[in-house]
């Protein structure tokens, strides 16, 4: 029987829900918590960081989608933008960012909800962004990129800064982590089991969710046909995902391993 978006949304939903209060306990919580208080708090590497500093939107408005607990859409405000809006499904996610906003002393706007199925009434943003993780959650890339330019105010830039979808090719666990193992242009939905954490480690097994394999060329099409106009489009050899993939860095005949793509809405 064939699943309807709703039916993957809510079975992610389940995943993050479970994952949750993995980030939310330890020293490395308590040390975002405490950054969180100090000015100038950002978690943004140096090449995001660069990227939106080189969009000059000082003083404009900002929302993320897929934001977690907060912690990237609150690091805008170092970058002169003034962070709004921040939608998530997780509940557990968005409580622990109302406390990172606490401790920043940020006025942002956390709503649970199903990107395929917002509130109405959220207003327009002169920026968007996304980041690692958030495309390959999605089981419709051009319904969601719709919505994503509906947030985006004339002449506003979406922002996205994500794994390459090159190395979703490679498993890094397997005997030949060099291989391909998979193929490129497997679409199809794949089920994640483990309960997911940034850090590495296996933590076991949790709920079942779906995880969909975008194309470079599926993603830029579905965000073109939006109605967003693509500025730019840079692949980089590091890695922006868990330490495990770290192995494909650094080598002689590269891949590129992420990549940042900056679009805008016509005034």
């Amino acid at each position: 029987m064939t699943k309807k978006i709703s039916d993957y949304t809510a079975a992610n939903r389940a995943v993050w829900e479970v994952s949750a209060p993995l980030h939310e306990q330890g020293a490395q919580w308590d040390a975002l918590l405490a950054q969180a208080g100090e000015p100038g708090f950002s978690v943004l590497d140096s090449h995001l960081t660069e990227t939106i500093r080189a969009l000059n939107l000082t003083g404009g408005t900002a929302f993320q989608v897929g934001c977690n607990n907060a912690r990237e859409l609150l690091s805008l405000r170092a970058l002169g933008l003034v962070p709004k809006l921040g939608i998530d499904q997780s509940a557990a996610f968005l409580s622990q960012g109302v406390r990172l906003a606490s401790a920043c002393g940020a006025d942002v706007k956390l709503v649970e909800a199903d990107i395929y199925d917002l509130p109405s009434g959220l207003g327009t943003f002169d920026m968007g962004l996304i980041t690692i993780g958030v495309l390959n959650w999605m089981p419709d890339l051009p319904a969601f990129f719709r919505i994503v330019a509906g947030l985006l105010a004339d002449g506003g830039r979406l922002v996205i800064y994500e794994t390459h979808p090159i190395l979703e090719v490679f498993d890094p666990a397997s005997a030949t982590p060099y291989e391909p193992a998979y193929s490129y242009f497997d679409g199809s939905p794949q089920e994640i089991e483990e309960i997911i954490t940034y850090d590495g480690q296996d933590h076991g097994k949790g709920e079942t969710g779906y995880w969909f394999v975008h194309t470079m060329g599926a993603i830029v099409t579905a965000c073109a046909k939006a109605g967003l106009q693509i500025c730019e489009l840079t692949e980089y050899p590091h890695s922006n995902r868990e330490p495990q993939y770290d192995l494909y860095q650094g080598r002689a005949a590269q891949i590129p391993m992420c990549y940042s793509l900056v679009a805008a809405k016509s005034a």
